[in-house]
């Protein structure tokens, strides 16, 4: 025994030295922040790279914009697939999905059941809307509505046995790991775009504002932290900087009260959409999209222009929007981060020319999204129910004999309050 521990301590030794040999001695600029995008020699074709596909990006936004609000739907729902599928890849094993046929397209069988609950339960009333015309289609569309639930209750449940009848000996680990990693793709996914999607139907100011807000504050950071960045702001985003973060934050807040009133002339923007048709949108704009004149008359000299100044009411929410934007929803983009260091990739996917994949650039949105439709249900929209939804809910609600009843009904008791005022 002695002599092998002799043997083997000139061999430790001589391993350990080559250790430190091969050990890179740490760089005291990257441990200040050597990552950052100033110090890149190549950030210059970096940045080539993503401002094409950031021109590509807005013009392709624009167009899908300017087609209305089914379109931009339909981009969310492509947006969601693309974002499940790159999600579906990081905990996906080759070696074991081939002994599981058919497996990979159980996890896709439970994300379009998610996909029609979310949409149903989102979109109904304006499917209803747009079938009303036709009588036929309007029992066929109201059936399927009334039993909307137990339709996905029994596509999760067949799902469920599915998954149960494919459990495999010695895959059990692996079988259950993707279980719940399909779930909670289904809550990343659809638990908070689904609320881009309602706040789009609202109108589509709700939601260009918000993603308007957050391409502004990306774009800002970037900018600002390829030119000024000195300062590493967190350990989890390497290149991100303090200097961009504050330089966003300014740009993102001005942005947003400059946006919301372009944006806010425009009934296209400001008109809920009732329907799923394409249609061009005429309505009353409501309070806040009505300027409010103040007069600049006693602050500006007399040579100045401009006597009085027009500001839409809604500008005052966008700086809360402006606000939220620069300070909270850059967290999504950290909490991101972290998960790719968690499972040590650059990148969700590589669909996008210096950007990565669909869900690099949607982490902040989808917080965004949900900041966005609380604070319209919480703050914008009033507390009383319009007379249009009561209406549309007795339509979709009530057969013909309960209508006129509830019709007769109603008519007794305005009588009986008109006789009691006089």
């Amino acid at each position: 025994m002695q002599r092998d521990n002799g043997t083997n301590m000139p061999q430790t030794l001589r391993s350990r030295h080559r250790r430190r040999l091969n050990e890179v001695t740490p760089d005291p600029s990257r441990s200040n922040g050597g990552n950052l995008l100033i110090d890149d020699h190549s950030k210059y074709r970096s940045f080539m790279i993503r401002a094409r596909s950031t021109v590509w990006m807005i013009l392709g936004f624009a167009f899908i914009i300017y087609m209305g609000h089914l379109y931009i739907t339909a981009m969310i729902v492509v947006i969601q697939i693309f974002m499940a599928k790159e999600l579906f890849n990081l905990l996906r094993r080759s070696h074991e999905d081939r002994q599981l046929p058919g497996f990979r397209l159980l996890n896709w069988h439970f994300f379009f059941t998610a996909m029609l609950f979310v949409y149903g339960r989102i979109l109904n009333q304006q499917l209803v809307n747009t079938v009303t015309p036709t009588k036929v289609l309007y029992r066929f569309v109201s059936g399927l509505i009334k039993y909307h639930t137990a339709i996905c209750y029994s596509l999760y449940i067949s799902g469920f046995v599915w998954f149960i009848l494919t459990l495999k000996k010695k895959m059990y680990k692996y079988q259950f790991g993707q279980y719940a990693w399909t779930h909670m793709i289904l809550i990343v996914v659809f638990g908070q775009s689904s609320f881009t999607v309602a706040s789009i139907f609202e109108g589509m100011f709700w939601f260009l504002l918000p993603a308007t807000l957050i391409v502004i504050n990306d774009i800002a950071a970037y900018i600002f932290g390829f030119f000024f960045g000195r300062t590493p702001l967190i350990k989890l985003s390497p290149k991100k900087t303090w200097e961009g973060f504050i330089g966003a934050s300014f740009s993102t807040i001005i942005s947003a009260f400059v946006v919301a009133n372009i944006m806010g002339h425009s009934q296209w923007m400001t008109c809920p959409r009732k329907d799923l048709s394409t249609g061009w949108l005429h309505c009353d704009p409501g309070p806040l999209f009505k300027p409010d004149y103040y007069s600049l008359g006693r602050t500006l000299p007399e040579w100045f222009p401009w006597k009085e100044m027009s500001i839409l009411p809604v500008q005052w929410h966008a700086l809360c929007f402006g606000l939220f934007a620069s300070i909270i929803a850059p967290f999504g983009g950290f909490f991101a981060s972290g998960f790719k260091r968690a499972f040590n990739i650059k990148d969700f996917g590589d669909s996008i020319p210096g950007h990565g994949g669909i869900t690099d650039r949607m982490d902040c949105q989808m917080v965004m999204a949900v900041f966005a439709y609380i604070y319209h249900q919480s703050f914008i929209v009033p507390q009383n129910f319009p007379v249009e939804m009561i209406l549309d809910q007795i339509l979709m609600s009530l057969s013909l004999e309960d209508q006129q009843a509830l019709f007769v009904k109603l008519g007794q008791i305005i009588q009986e309050r008109t006789i009691g005022k006089a």
